[in-house]
């Protein structure tokens, strides 16, 4: 078994990538669908050298099977949102405390003690279905700031915008996390000059409006709110881990989270920094399903670590990641 009291106190990367190793090792001893794919590319833990040489599991495979790494009961399945009739991403959480631990440490990481602000979330598209693992870190988050004007808002726009006009007025520290959509029909009823609100997307249109790409959002986003910067939020139903931005859309990443960008026509090879290709995760709070995870996004990864969202594979369909078109 992994000691997962050690995910969190990851401090350099040599310790990453002994616990990577050992994950690896692990959920190829315990993950039944991981098992049979790595066994299909002929790779085995003995073999394996370096982090890029590890097996990368296509997310699709949370659409078609069970991933699991325990024989623990499910405590929760979180799932994607999709167009109807469309097949879902689940993934099957048999631990929250690793998810909860996962979300606030990062959180902590990137803008310090949650108790500092109070937190505004405009994410009517995911409170209007169940299963969304954003919501349930919101909602987490939102409990245990505190504050008396901490909470979810869906249609009452007018109400959001006198809370946070009050809140400017006393100087208090406001996270304002939402969708797109719905911040931008709130600066286009509404334009502020807010001084001390961080203010967050999560990203997509959802169907609601038509897809712009991040610069043009964000530059709109700015100038309604009268800040210098648009944050985001990195995450997706089949990861524990988050990665954020505080402004030009490019990420870091949580400590228990890694990126690299594979090749788009050989799956199989990991490009060098700065190049643009398919986006490969490694997530280790995914302890229990699966930690190595080969994404439908184009990204571009950089020397420090960080990195980029450029869009998506075309024949990949629209689901719930916080994700823009280009």
């Amino acid at each position: 078994m992994i000691d997962t009291g050690n995910l969190f106190n990851i401090n350099t990367e040599k310790e990453f990538e002994a616990l990577a190793f050992k994950t690896f090792k692990f959920q190829f001893d315990h993950n039944a669908v991981y098992r049979s794919f790595c066994d299909l590319l002929y790779k085995n833990p003995s073999d394996i050298k370096s982090l890029k040489e590890i097996p990368f599991l296509p997310i699709q495979f949370f659409k078609t099977h069970d991933i699991l790494s325990s024989k623990q009961p499910v405590q929760k399945t979180f799932s994607s949102s999709g167009t109807t009739g469309s097949i879902t991403s689940k993934h099957l959480v048999t631990d929250l405390n690793i998810y909860e631990n996962s979300f606030n440490e990062g959180f902590k990481q990137f803008y310090g003690p949650i108790e500092d602000y109070t937190i505004l979330a405009l994410l009517p598209s995911y409170l209007e279905r169940d299963g969304s693992s954003l919501i349930y870190m919101v909602d987490s988050l939102i409990k245990q700031s505190l504050k008396p004007k901490s909470g979810f808002y869906l249609d009452n726009l007018s109400e959001l915008k006198d809370t946070l006009i009050e809140l400017e007025a006393q100087g208090e520290n406001v996270l304002l996390i939402g969708v797109s959509f719905a911040l931008l029909d709130l600066v286009e009823s509404h334009q502020f000059q807010l001084k001390n609100t961080i203010v967050m997307e999560t990203g997509g249109m959802k169907g609601r409006r038509k897809e712009l790409v991040r610069n043009e959002l964000h530059s709109i986003l700015k100038e309604g709110f009268g800040v210098d910067n648009i944050h985001s939020e990195y995450g997706m139903t089949e990861l524990l881990s988050q990665g954020y931005s505080k402004g030009n859309g490019v990420f870091e990443c949580s400590k228990t989270m890694k990126i690299f960008a594979r090749d788009p026509e050989d799956a199989l090879t990991i490009l060098e920094n700065n190049k643009t290709g398919g986006i490969n995760i490694i997530d280790l709070a995914n302890i229990n399903s699966c930690s190595f995870i080969a994404t439908q996004d184009l990204g571009r990864v950089y020397n420090n670590g960080a990195f980029e969202i450029i869009g998506r594979f075309d024949n990949s369909d629209i689901r719930g990641c916080n994700l823009m078109a280009l």
